[in-house]
């Protein structure tokens, strides 16, 4: 048992010397989603650690094999969606992307995982319904 203990605590040291990068792209303000102050403070509350170049990196993101998870969640985030580089999308991009954030303002986002650690990402009814009529789409 001890020697198993030992193995772990070996497996779980070793670990802390595989991190990932933690860089956030500088990207000029001019190509940032544009949003009313309600809508904008929502988005980078609830969605921008994920969906942005502006990630608030936790103190916790440093401890592998958490900072694998959230780097792997992030990387995927900022692949499905970037705010930070909205007008580099093509309307036709910005029209899809709009109906995705109506269609998982209530389904899915934000994940409750990052709800448990982040609670100001916790988003009420109203400020879901805020967001969904914010983007336009026709239900």
């Amino acid at each position: 048992m001890k020697r198993t203990l030992w193995i772990i605590l070996f497996v779980f040291i070793a670990m802390q010397f595989i991190q990932t990068e933690k860089i956030n792209k500088q990207t000029p303000k001019e190509l940032e989603i544009k949003a009313p102050e309600p809508i904008m403070t929502m988005l980078k509350n609830a969605c921008y650690d994920c969906h942005s170049n502006e990630v608030k990196w936790p103190w916790y993101s440093n401890i592998a094999p958490l900072s694998w998870m959230i780097d792997r969640h992030v990387s995927h985030g900022i692949s499905a969606l970037n705010f930070s580089e909205w007008e580099n999308y093509t309307e036709e991009e910005k029209k899809k992307e709009l109906k995705e954030i109506f269609r998982t303002a209530y389904a899915s986002m934000p994940l409750a995982d990052y709800i448990t650690f982040h609670e100001e990402a916790d988003l009420t009814r109203e400020q879901r319904t805020m967001i969904r009529d914010w983007t336009g789409v026709k239900k």
